[in-house]
């Protein structure tokens, strides 16, 4: 069941400038295990709970947010990102340091957040739901930055949990790639799932 973030569990601006060198030391490990490369140039975020709740206090901070309905607003933004116990969520990035490789990869890249998938031993592949606040495309390139959203089945979730091989892998002609979650991975995303 998804954690829902509510203004009652942030910090005022106040107390989180007092203690945002330890919350960012924090945010920074956890963001760190939480971290998959899919080969050279795609790194995906899987959000959970803690970095959402990071995300948004940094939000505030820069913003100097401290209105009820101005924090309610970054809420509704940000809470759609966590994991609500059967399902993977994630900031995919492609990162290119280039200008031009990158412009050049973005327009020969269009629709590869749907040619991602994760496959928990002896399952089909899980494509994801992609961007669902808006379209990120045009007809002429991919965006940098998508939302993508892995819908497991229980059986999926199980197995996952418990150890099976999971493989992560990108099928777009424009990037093919595939990968083997590490034993540490899994054990780190793991925790996103409810049996």
């Amino acid at each position: 069941m998804m954690q829902l973030l509510t203004k009652k569990d942030l910090l005022s601006l106040e107390q989180y400038a007092e203690n945002r060198d330890q919350i960012r030391a924090d945010a920074i490990a956890t963001k760190l295990l939480r971290n998959v490369y899919l080969g050279e140039h795609i790194n995906f975020m899987f959000e959970n709970l803690e970095t959402v709740k990071y995300q948004i206090q940094e939000m505030l901070r820069i913003e100097k947010i401290f209105e009820p309905s101005e924090i309610q607003d970054e809420l509704d933004v940000y809470t759609p990102l966590i994991p609500d116990g059967h399902n993977l969520k994630a900031t995919m990035m492609i990162q290119y340091d280039d200008v031009e490789q990158r412009k050049e990869a973005l327009a020969n890249m269009i629709g590869i957040e749907k040619k991602i998938y994760f496959q928990v031993k002896g399952a089909d592949k899980v494509y994801p739901i992609c961007n669902e606040d808006l379209d990120r495309e045009t007809d002429d390139k991919t965006s940098s930055v998508h939302f993508v959203r892995f819908e497991f089945t229980s059986a999926m979730v199980k197995d996952f949990i418990n150890g099976s091989e999971v493989v992560f892998g990108s099928e777009h002609p424009a990037y093919q790639m595939e990968m083997i979650l590490t034993s540490a991975q899994q054990k780190t995303l793991s925790k996103d799932f409810d049996l």
